[in-house]
């Protein structure tokens, strides 16, 4: 995907309110509340800002931790990964790499095979059911 830029005021326009707080800003939602951490149907999930495919539902499993968690991206080069040290602990922030969109955040305890949980805001993603889940995978 070609990279996708907006003014501040165009982010505010084409999203939510909850959606701008956190994608453009930086925010979580609460944990349990979100529309997709436990959805488990077939499909994709896309950025909500530029509708970049990010995350497919062979990848998705249960965390317990109230977000939609993935053990790996569809492709190594859809997100960028950085160091946050907001909130007094050390993070790795990931955003997606085509708008900077915040997603959420990786860890290191995630299942076999990959050992990383992908814990993604709900409001961040739009899911569209019923597609591939391996097209366009590096992984």
């Amino acid at each position: 995907m070609s990279r996708v830029e907006k003014s501040d005021a165009e982010w505010r326009k084409a999203l939510t309110e909850d959606s701008y707080r956190v994608a453009r800003q930086a925010g979580t939602e609460r944990p349990f509340t979100g529309e997709y951490w436990d959805l488990f149907k077939p499909g994709t999930y896309h950025c909500i800002c530029c509708d970049a495919p990010l995350f497919t539902h062979d990848t998705k499993f249960d965390a317990g931790c109230g977000w939609p968690s993935f053990s790996d991206v569809m492709a190594s080069d859809r997100v960028i990964k950085r160091d946050d040290r907001s909130l007094g602990m050390h993070r790795v922030e990931v955003l997606c790499a085509t708008c900077d969109a915040h997603l959420g955040h990786v860890f290191p305890d995630g299942p076999a095979p990959t050992g990383q949980r992908y814990c993604i805001n709900s409001v961040s993603l739009r899911f569209k059911p019923g597609t591939a889940a391996t097209e366009g995978s590096d992984s």
